[in-house]
């Protein structure tokens, strides 16, 4: 055992259960993928203020939870902790929306870092999949995203999960809810940092999870009585779009997301079989980041879902991906010619796409075998002097347990033949 571990809250991706994060990785991008969606990556650390910035001061995120770090030359750095702000930088930085056609749309895969109390379905390093369709602003954009949202869970398999949606209201409208808002919440005994919270974002206290505020809150204004007729026009057409789509969803009128960047058009999907960390993934509209990291205009939507928490969702509705076998053929080679001779056969097989392992290391013929069973691979090629002598090679088959041979140079062919 090593001296060392994983730090606290993260942890190490392995086989066997790493086949199935690949596979759900790929599940969510999919529906992207054919949505005209193109790949973008990203550094692992932004500046400071980016995240500052654009994600909001008060939100726990940026004061509580982000990993920030000084450079020897005196930049200040933060591990990123969410997807969106890097994203929208990276396209700004290379005039993508000065390229062409609108929305510019672009999805992309990787690691973000919160400094969080770790638990079940919640670490301090974790893995998104996430999509964002930058300067339109359109209903039929915000349905998409979250039309693709649910493509990408019902693909997996996923039934027990729900689609939470409201409206956050705009620049125009928002404004007369938060004073309204803030005078209530004046009115309420909560302790000093959600005080602060209140006067700095009082959406934010709609977003706390703690039972003895949410049971104050009750009576609070809801934003639904003062949003402006172009918010309430736009949601309504986001909802008609999806009900035509039939996709289902539910409305909340106290969803707000933890990013104070959202205007509009807000979302989450939860599941009900993960407890209190139900949330899978979420998003929506925010039309005026680009401005707060100093870029012009650009009405933009996304979300993120967390490949995690859908393995873990997975896992709650006990199904069991198909998952393609990591080595289809085991060559296991009889003596110092055949070990030559198969050595080319698995480059042959591998050139042909079939995933084909070898027997390293010298062992004899029983250990190689058990390699080969413990493989999971379908066939298994062996080769003697003998074998080699008459131009074939034993094929066996390790789920029926038959074998016979088959000439050398017709190999590769009856492998995929046989592979189907």
């Amino acid at each position: 055992m090593s001296t060392f571990q994983a730090p606290k809250g993260t942890y190490d991706l392995l086989p066997p259960s790493s086949a199935k994060f690949l596979a759900v990785r790929a599940a969510l991008a999919a529906p992207l993928r054919n949505s005209g969606y193109e790949y973008i990556e990203t550094p692992g650390f932004e500046n400071v203020e980016l995240f500052s910035r654009g994600v909001g001061e008060s939100t726990d995120i940026v004061s509580k939870e982000m990993y920030v770090f000084e450079t020897r030359g005196g930049d200040r750095l933060a591990l990123r902790p969410e997807g969106t702000a890097s994203v929208l930088r990276a396209a700004l930085e290379a005039n993508l929306h000065k390229a062409g056609n609108l929305p510019v749309k672009l999805w992309y895969s990787g690691s973000y870092y919160r400094y969080e109390r770790p638990q079940k379905g919640r670490y301090r390093h974790f893995s998104q999949v996430g999509a964002e369709a930058i300067g339109t602003e359109d209903p039929a954009l915000d349905a998409e995203m979250i039309i693709l949202a649910d493509q990408a869970y019902r693909s997996l398999g996923l039934r027990q999960f729900r689609i939470l949606l409201n409206s956050l209201g705009d620049r125009e409208c928002r404004p007369l809810y938060r004073d309204a808002l803030q005078g209530f919440l004046r009115g309420l005994d909560l302790d000093e940092d959600t005080q602060r919270r209140a006067e700095i974002n009082p959406l934010r206290v709609l977003d706390d999870k703690r039972a003895d505020v949410q049971k104050q809150l009750t009576g609070a204004p809801m934003l639904r009585d003062y949003l402006c007729e172009a918010c309430k026009a736009y949601h309504e057409e986001v909802r008609a779009l999806l009900t035509a789509a039939g996709v289902a969803y539910e409305d909340d009128v106290k969803l707000v997301r933890g990013l104070d960047y959202y205007t509009r058009t807000t979302f989450e999907f939860v599941h009900d079989g993960l407890g209190s960390q139900s949330a899978v993934g979420g998003g929506g509209r925010y039309d005026g980041l680009s401005e707060m990291i100093g870029g012009p205009a650009l009405p933009s939507v996304g979300w993120a879902l967390g490949v995690d928490r859908t393995v873990l969702a997975l896992e709650a509705e006990d199904i069991e991906l198909e998952l393609p076998a990591t080595t289809s053929v085991f060559a296991v080679p009889l003596g110092e010619e055949a070990r030559r001779v198969l050595f080319g056969v698995v480059t042959e097989l591998r050139r042909a796409g079939v995933a084909t392992d070898f027997a390293y290391g010298g062992r004899g013929l029983k250990g190689a075998m058990k390699s080969a069973n413990r493989s999971g691979a379908r066939f298994t090629v062996v080769a003697g002097e003998r074998d080699l002598a008459e131009g074939v090679v034993q094929l066996k088959d390790m789920e029926s347990g038959e074998q016979s041979g088959v000439p050398l140079d017709a190999l590769v062919e009856e492998v995929r033949k046989r592979l189907g």
